[in-house]
């Protein structure tokens, strides 16, 4: 796996890009007249110019990697698709429509290959190549045994999922989810933080969303379900939130996803149906069971969903009875290790 000596730098340009763009303009704008400096706010000297000094780098690096994306870096040549590997780092899903994707080669086909793809050559295997970005035409391009036309780099790791992420940008047609996904690709990679945030454009509490999804909902669960363009951050994150710990949960997710659904059924009501599995939607509010004793007399009542258990105090000995129940709780913990202790 090749090593950037600019990884910070990449990084940084990513997120920071519009400011840089504003602070230019602005310094076109104004005279070069020094402020009188605040008595109340000083700053060494030393720092201002170490500051500066990382912008120019930030504006260098990014200025480099766009002419890189659309200059390309090398000449238009034509490619066996069969040499191409796809990118370590997958960005869609399956479309929904298939006759999207037919329209798309037909016209290929038909007019040609108007864009070229941009490709690296393959860390790993000698004479073979991946896909920077444009999978879509290389994939078209292999299945009507076309040679592909492509712009060779020599990109690193880190670029190439920086280069993703402008490229992804300028399309705006990656779900949330998808773009989730590829943060987790990165993250299984060993990319760091810094250089997710740049490829996506994100900060870091985006980051926690998207990871808190992926986490709890597992990589196959989410390409089951496919691409949702309807479903967006704040239904994943329910789903995420009714599968969290618990295997059991999953294992009835796994199993709604077996169940064919109909035959036309897009990923956006494939992620419902699936979530009403195991979620189903409320049809009223759900009363609570009467806890009483031998004589009838009112204790409390209790209300249990798959996660939670509510006891509340009724009648006239209903608080000495959630003393006693929440004395009895420690008890309750050691008889219960004490059981799953001897049923291994």
């Amino acid at each position: 796996m090749s090593k950037s000596p600019r990884k910070s730098i990449v990084a940084s340009f990513g997120l920071l890009s519009a400011e840089l763009e504003s602070d230019q303009a602005a310094d076109q704008q104004q005279p070069s007249v020094s402020p009188a400096p605040s008595a109340g706010n000083r700053v060494g000297a030393g720092v201002i110019g170490a500051a500066h000094r990382a912008i120019d780098d930030i504006r260098t690096e990014r200025d480099r990697l766009k002419a890189l994306l659309e200059a390309g870096g090398g000449s238009v040549r034509d490619v066996d698709p069969l040499l191409i590997d796809p990118s370590p780092y997958p960005d869609r899903l399956p479309d929904d429509d298939a006759g999207d994707f037919e329209a798309f080669k037909r016209s290929i086909e038909t007019d040609g290959q108007k864009v070229p793809i941009q490709i690296r050559k393959h860390p790993l295997s000698p004479g073979r190549y991946q896909v920077v970005y444009g999978h879509r035409r290389w994939l078209a391009a292999m299945q009507l045994g076309l040679p592909v036309r492509a712009i060779e780099v020599e990109i690193s790791d880190v670029d190439l999922v920086v280069a993703q992420g402008i490229e992804n940008a300028s399309r705006q047609d990656l779900t949330w989810i998808e773009r989730a996904l590829f943060a987790f690709r990165m993250d299984e990679a060993g990319i760091k933080p810094r250089d997710i945030y740049a490829a996506l454009s994100i900060e870091d509490a985006e980051l926690a969303r998207m990871r808190s999804v992926y986490r709890s909902v597992p990589a196959d669960v989410i390409e089951a379900i496919g691409r949702a363009p309807k479903i967006g951050r704040p239904r994943w994150l329910d789903l995420a939130k009714t599968v969290a710990g618990d295997s059991g949960m999953l294992d009835a997710l796994r199993a709604a996803l077996v169940k064919k659904g109909d035959a036309a059924e897009t990923s956006d009501q494939r992620f419902q149906r699936v979530l009403n599995a195991i979620k189903p939607e409320s049809t009223g509010r759900r009363e609570p069971s009467p806890i009483t004793d031998k004589g009838g007399t009112k204790l409390g009542a209790l209300l249990m969903s798959s996660k939670e258990v509510r006891i509340s105090a009724e009648g006239s000995l209903g608080i000495e009875f959630l003393k006693f129940v929440e004395a009895e709780i420690p008890a309750l913990t050691e008889r219960f290790a004490r059981l799953r202790h001897e049923k291994l």
